[in-house]
């Protein structure tokens, strides 16, 4: 078969270059060149191997894993084509008003055209028609901001992907290296373990009790049982037992294996078509976003529509001009008091929070996921690294001879063992300590090696094990087992709560010897021997109860107990392990599953007190999360007094506060349960099952619950949660994947930081929705009250035919376009006020545009018009509050300096609004200048409508005068008032609040 099989050469060949659409065809053809279509499953793993020219000892160096990803590109799956930037720009465009709006403005154009061309030689008109052109540019620059704002949430999103990209252990250059999925190639070797999702097809080199979902790829419920054997024949994908595929996940054991085929040439690749079907759901608050901005459509559309019909029925149209005018005048109205650009705003505000949460170590994997997090109202949290420092350290061994204790901290193997007393350790004592440390180390996943830095260490695995891997080395119990090597395993899971390997002792003619650890009530079942002073006797129920008595006593210590167990084989084949199950050609079909007859009748040898020191930090977060009505849930498959100790020490529970405990809660009915844990807050010796069962107990009571998560059976708790949190260090890729949040640094206190940014990004949300709505229905009813009142303010004259308008349609478009943007996007990074914490739990039933904020939005929009057709009024001869210097004026001169006024006044209002919107109750006052980028926004504000008052050429364009400095002071104070007015309000706000 060798010479089927990859020619060698194809791997340092230079890649031919392609066009760019043909690239990713050529790709997978290079892969599937290696092998020559052959079945990897049907050949030998070393050739393979040999084929793919990689040493499984050793796997790729970094450089040929760099030419490789280079030829045949990135492990990652095609996506669906960007769309083109013209395209996006021109979405912009795509709105049944903009096309409105443009229509007349088509119109408007036809007229000015053929007034030009029937004009009478000398007679006077529009140079050129500035209205038309002057909304096309307003039109064009509202998209451009369009487009740049959906641009910036483009890539806030992708950066966010970026951040919690998939990463995955392969041997690389002699030594275990994690690294990002997309750069893995053929010929990498995958190190794969529990909780693991396999980032490439690949055909296995070793197995120990590996099983594997692969439910997402063959429809299969059941976890596969794989081995490194190779197949007699082809066989279905299912039945592949020797390969391993992109995207299932590792449920139980370890292995390694080749890598075959990446990217699109995995078997999920060739089904990768049917994946880009799905598009994102819309969340709760854009669909209630999009609920308000359609409402608000139909609303200011019907209000145009009266508007138009008014300027018809009040002052009749007697012109082509007239109806044009109210026609560019009714659409701009609708045009400009629809948010068009709130979607756009929403995620930008949203990816700059979540920015801002990954900055400070949670890593928030969907925008919307931030809409739940200021909901919180359970946050259950294991106990291990995230309410802990998870530094693990042996610090007491206790063996049936006596009890030691163990220098030094942390995982640097630098420490000696004494007595606790100060004495000498005695011989058979200490000979006991190593016997346990010795079976701790060989009953041992983790790694411990020297850092890149001199003096400091890396661990690979999880920090208990590696712990005891580290006390083994302070006692040298490592090298006193050395002789000692792996030949089988059954591994650890949370349900099992205990491990065992099976070793072969060289010196002792490769006979085999069971080591064991686990939880010392668990494995202390399987014992009915104990080790003492050199001999094995057997244990009686003294010895049982004087263990069980020592795990609690170092349990209210708040140490973390593992015993440590072993059992002589007496026979050098796994095949003649007494109660070993073999088919009929004598083979041991998977040990993993035959754990019943390897872990009877260990001999107990003792026991591992590890102090895992609570972090200083979490105290204060589970106050801080207490003061904002968030409960704080501690699940821990610790002893249950240890987890008491450890809670109260936290604030979690009181002094004397009770943990309940997995077997517990599997004796009480759903009613029961729920009423458990409404009132308890520790759960300990839970398994992950118990964690799904707790969740969904506070679920059902109405509560939205955060769970925090690392092992792979944790993902189904962390994925019916509502909040979803996996730890970054120590979490599991599958458990990644199931989370809505990722912890960076695996810590309490970043969920509770996280809450109160989500609370502060939602509080945000809200000032600039008050903001834009409030400004916006300014709009509609100064102009609506401007057209029904015209006659009483002086708008319209009386001596005149033809309609006369309130404002120009371009002024309510260039309003929209100074006011709407800039400001909103400023609130959007709004400092978060000092109560933000000190508030219950929002529902999530709750609406994000409440009744009193609606009380807000109509109240501002009244007084908005009400001043600034005030101002208008006082430049208008006839109008109530007549300004007597204007009479010298004629009407149409008036009405230039009036909508000037209006205008003007209508833009000072919004940018005072926008300081007033900061906050429903709190005065506008506190805090006034901690917005740096609110105000940076109001000054660009100003600087352009000043430039729209005083440049001439925009006079023309706009319909616009220059205003003496009086006028001045009429605008200012005016505009000002909506601010009195707000602040007003508040003050009654915040003294029916006391009530």
């Amino acid at each position: 078969m060798d010479d089927r099989i990859i020619d060698p050469s194809a791997l340092s060949r230079e890649p031919h270059v392609e066009p760019e659409d043909a690239k990713e065809t050529q790709e997978v053809k290079a892969q599937q060149a290696l092998l020559n279509d052959v079945d990897p499953s049907l050949t030998d793993a070393d050739q393979v191997a040999q084929a793919l020219n990689v040493d499984p000892r050793t796997g790729l160096s970094s450089e040929e894993a760099k030419l490789r990803l280079d030829k045949f590109g990135p492990n990652e799956l095609a996506s669906a084509p960007p769309v083109p930037k013209w395209k996006k720009f021109l979405q912009q465009f795509q709105d049944p008003l903009v096309y409105l709006l443009l229509a007349a403005t088509a119109i408007s154009l036809v007229a000015w055209i053929i007034e030009k061309v029937n004009a009478a030689p000398g007679a006077e008109g529009e140079a050129l028609p500035f209205d038309s052109i002057v909304i096309v540019l307003i039109l064009i620059v509202n998209a451009i901001l369009g487009y740049m704002q959906e641009a910036k949430a483009e890539e806030a999103v992708n950066a966010l992907s970026e951040m919690t990209a998939p990463t995955s252990n392969v041997l690389r250059n002699g030594r275990v290296e994690r690294i990002n999925t997309t750069d893995i190639v053929p010929g990498d070797i995958l190190v794969l373990g529990e909780g693991d999702t396999v980032p490439a097809d690949g055909r296995l080199l070793a197995a120990a009790s590996l099983r594997i979902a692969e439910a997402s790829l063959t429809g299969e419920s059941v976890p596969v049982g794989k081995k490194p054997a190779t197949l007699d024949s082809a066989k279905a994908l299912g039945d592949r037992a020797n390969m391993v595929f992109n995207g299932t996940s590792v449920t139980q054991g370890t292995g390694r294996a080749i890598v075959t085929g990446t990217g699109m040439n995995t078997q999920v690749g060739k089904i990768a078509d049917l994946l880009q079907s799905t598009e994102d759901e819309a969340t709760p608050l854009q669909k209630e976003m999009n609920h308000v901005s359609k409402i608000l459509g139909i609303a200011v559309c019907i209000i145009a529509v009266v508007v138009l019909l008014a300027l018809a029925v009040l002052e009749g149209f007697h012109s082509v001009h007239d109806v044009i005018d109210s026609l560019l005048l009714a659409v701009s109205l609708a045009v400009a008091a629809v948010p068009e650009g709130l979607a756009a705003i929403l995620t930008v505000v949203l990816a700059l929070g979540v920015q801002r949460m990954a900055a400070h170590h949670a890593i928030v994997k969907k925008l919307h996921s931030v809409e739940t997090l200021g909901s919180a109202s359970v946050i259950c949290s294991d106990k291990t690294g995230t309410l802990t420092r998870n530094e693990m350290t042996v610090e007491r061994v206790v063996v049936p001879s006596g009890e030691v204790e163990l220098t030094g901290t942390g995982y640097a193997p630098e420490g000696d063992m004494v007595s606790i007393d100060g004495s000498a350790v005695p011989e058979n004592v200490a000979n006991e300590v190593l016997a346990t440390l010795g079976a701790g180390t060989l009953a041992n996943d983790g790694e411990l090696r020297e850092g890149e830095k001199p003096g400091t260490w890396e661990i690979v695995g999880d920090p208990t094990e590696v712990s005891l891997v580290v006390a083994a080395r302070k006692t040298h119990a490592d090298k006193k087992f050395a002789h000692f090597d792996r030949v089988a395993e059954i591994p650890f899971t949370s349900e099992r709560k205990r491990m065992s390997v099976i070793a072969r002792n060289a010196t002792d003619a490769g006979k085999l010897t069971v080591f064991a650890k686990g939880a010392p009530d668990v494995l202390l079942s399987y014992c009915d021997r104990i080790y003492v002073n050199g001999a094995i006797r057997k244990l009686t129920e003294g010895d049982r109860q004087d263990i069980l008595d020592t795990v609690e006593r170092l349990s209210r210590e708040a140490y973390r107990t593992l015993g440590e167990a072993f059992r002589p084989l007496e026979t050098d084949s796994l095949a003649q392990i007494p109660g070993i199950r073999t088919n009929s050609a004598g083979e041991i079909s998977d040990i993993s599953e035959q754990a019943e007859a390897i872990e009877a009748h260990l001999v107990w040898c003792g026991m591992v007190g590890i102090i895992d020191p609570p972090r200083t930090e979490v105290r204060d977060a589970v106050a801080e999360a207490h003061r904002a009505g968030i409960r704080t849930v501690m699940i821990t498959g610790d002893h249950p007094l240890t987890a008491a100790r450890i809670a109260s020490d936290l604030g979690i529970i009181a002094k004397d506060g009770k943990a309940l405990t997995g077997d517990e809660l599997d004796a009480m009915d759903e009613a029961q349960l729920d009423k458990a844990t409404s009132e308890v807050s520790v759960y300990a010796r839970v398994a992950p099952e118990h964690k799904l069962k707790i969740v969904e107990s506070l679920q059902r009571q109405g509560n939205i619950a955060a769970m925090t998560g690392d092992g792979v059976n944790d993902a189904p708790a962390v994925k019916s949660a509502d909040i979803g949190v996996a730890m970054g260090i120590t979490g599991t890729e599958v458990t990644k994947q199931s989370a809505k949040m990722i912890l960076a640094d695996d810590n309490f206190s970043t969920i509770v930081a996280a809450v109160r940014e989500g609370r502060g990004i939602f509080d945000n949300i809200r000032k600039f929705l008050r903001y834009l709505l409030s400004s916006n229905v300014g709009e509609v009813f100064t102009v609506f009250f401007g057209v029904v009142f015209a006659g009483w303010l002086g708008i319209k004259n009386p001596e005149s035919v033809g309609v006369t308008v309130p404002l120009l349609a371009t002024q309510l478009l260039w309003i929209n376009l100074l006011t709407d943007a800039a400001p909103a996007l400023a609130m959007g990074v709004d400092p978060m006020t000092e109560d933000v914490m000190n508030r219950k739990p929002r529902k999530l039933t709750d609406r994000v545009i409440d009744g009193a904020m609606w009380g807000d939005i109509i109240y501002i929009g009244i007084i908005m018009a009400i001043v600034t057709l005030i101002g208008m009024d006082m430049h208008l001869t006839g109008g109530l509050f007549t300004d007597r210097s204007v009479d010298a004026m004629g009407h149409d001169a008036q009405m230039v300096e009036a909508r000037t006024m209006g205008f003007t006044i209508l833009v000072f209002a919004q940018l005072f609004n926008a300081i007033a919107s900061r906050s429903h109750l709190q005065s506008a006052f506190v805090g006034l200048f901690s917005n740096k980028w609110l105000w940076g926004a109001i000054g660009l504000s100003i600087v352009l409508q000043l430039l729209v008052i005083y440049v001439p050429f925009l006079n023309t364009a706009f319909g616009t005068t220059p205003l003496p400095p009086m006028a001045w002071l009429e605008c200012i104070g005016l505009a000002f008032f909506v601010l009195v007015a707000s602040e007003i309000r508040k003050i009654f706000l915040r003294m029916r609040a006391k009530k």
